[in-house]
């Protein structure tokens, strides 16, 4: 029998972030991360992916917790994983673009609290909001992965990604990611997607996706055998659903065959026995609702992301308009079609599924325009894949001349006048890119933080008992 040639696929654990944030609106604490880490450390991973995305916000809003604090006792803890963040581009992790001496800052306090790789995407697609963050990854000697919003419509050929990867490469990204975060791509279009990128760039590609249609264990599979470098899985306690597939399955899935990443199920085992108790806490206490953890086969329909399906749903339910269902999610593809067919991934899902809620229950189309809608319209966010509707943008911006810079280059460097603001506050350095990115939920934090540290503050103490809002 000829022997196998190694081609052991990398995989990165997702189950410290995306899976939480997935499932459990990032609520996963600190204290419940740590006492695993010596043993994920043992595992092989590629990667751990533990910080950035939902996580920094989440931290301060609803932990209470310092989010460098807990990427520093992650670094203590992994002696030998890299560490992995999500980081979008010119927003950094807040939810408008800032100023270039922000996002270099960032990336390098990033690094140096322990970072190894930034995956760092743009909700358009738009590369000139990736480089600042690039360039700085460049610079600190972190690896720059650019991830792609994967999405379908007229204008995502494989020429279209192909053409991105090519740029991607000679921005001097290390390698390129595949970000499927609505679960779109099926398994025989990761053939066809992961053979045109090999063609078109040097660079590893790493495939993402979310289980949400029921198909991500088998796109993966096809990924990998058409040349995927890397996947990104979740342990079994905090797979599937809106999550990403299980990791003990796809290391199961490649056993034996040249893809083998080596890993020791026994030991997988035991950290998802770890893992279930913690499922289990989340399920009793309705933080986890079982309908995340099932197949949505609407996301393929509509195209539209699980995430994004029931805020639809929410927001039409607090308008007394369920029955307006169908008419909205028919409605999606027409804004999206107006404001240039993003990609629907955080912030551009939530400005598009708004915006096709209002249309339906005002009536008429484009009656009431939302501020975040007037802003992408405007070219506030970058620049669409297609040119926007010039009616709907003249009904929203009127004579207002639209963007057509780079958005960043209309603002003013920031640290130092961030600094000033929050002098008071500032314990280390870190906490004025804590304060850039969300100033009153960090104003909150560094009171309450005053209060543990002089006592002071029964309300605060209260907090710190766990009395407060999940």
């Amino acid at each position: 029998m000829a022997e196998i040639k190694k081609k052991p696929i990398k995989i990165v654990e997702t189950v410290l972030r995306d899976a939480h944030q997935s499932l459990i609106a990032t609520r996963m604490t600190t204290d419940q991360m740590l006492p695993i880490i010596d043993k994920m450390d043992q595992v092989g991973y590629h990667a751990v992916e533990c910080w950035g995305g939902a996580t920094f916000d989440a931290c301060l809003r609803f932990l209470k917790e310092d989010p460098w604090e807990r990427l520093r006792k992650l670094k203590d803890g992994f002696k030998k994983t890299k560490l992995q963040m999500l980081f979008r581009g010119q927003n950094i992790l807040g939810y408008r673009p800032y100023a270039d001496d922000v996002v270099e800052y960032f990336v390098q306090k990033s690094a140096a609290n322990g970072i190894d790789i930034i995956r760092i995407f743009d909700c358009l697609n738009d590369l000139r909001n990736l480089q600042t963050a690039v360039s700085a990854s460049n610079k600190e000697g972190v690896h720059a992965q650019v991830a792609l919003s994967y999405t379908l419509g007229e204008p995502y050929t494989l020429d279209y990604w192909k053409e991105k990867a090519k740029r991607i490469e000679e921005m001097g990204a290390d390698s390129l990611c595949i970000k499927d975060m609505a679960g779109l791509l099926v398994p025989y279009e990761a053939t066809r997607l992961v053979t045109a990128l090999k063609e078109a760039t040097d660079l590893p590609v790493e495939m993402h996706t979310h289980y949400t249609s029921g198909v991500g264990g088998m796109t993966y599979l096809k990924a990998v055998e058409a040349g995927a470098d890397i996947i990104d899985t979740a342990m079994s306690p905090f797979a599937m659903g809106t999550s990403q597939p299980a990791t003990e399955v796809l290391a199961e899935t490649f056993r034996g065959t040249e893809y083998d990443p080596g890993f020791d199920q026994k030991l997988l085992g035991e950290i998802a026995d770890y893992f279930r108790p913690i499922q289990e806490e989340y399920l009793a206490n309705g933080l986890l609702n079982p309908k995340v953890m099932g197949v949505n086969i609407k996301t393929l329909m509509y195209q539209v992301p699980g995430g994004m399906l029931s805020n639809l749903v929410s927001q039409l339910k607090e308008q007394g308009a369920s029955d307006k269902y169908y008419e909205v999610l028919a409605e999606v593809p027409r804004v999206r079609k107006d404001f240039g067919e993003p990609p629907l991934v955080t912030p551009s899902s939530q400005i598009v599924g708004t915006q096709a809620v209002l249309n339906v229950i005002t009536g008429e189309r484009y009656k009431m325009i939302t501020k975040e809608s007037k802003a992408l319209l405007k070219g506030e966010y970058g620049k669409t894949t297609l040119p926007v509707n010039p009616e709907v943008q003249k009904k929203a911006i009127g004579d207002e001349e639209p963007i057509t810079c780079r958005p960043a280059d209309l603002i003013e460097p920031e640290i130092d006048k961030l600094n000033k603001e929050m002098a008071q506050w500032k314990r280390q350095d870190e906490d004025v890119l804590t304060y850039a990115l969300f100033p009153q939920v960090a104003v909150d934090f560094f009171k309450y933080r005053e209060a543990q540290e002089t006592g002071i503050d029964p309300a605060a103490a209260d907090q710190a008992n766990g009395a407060y809002p999940v």
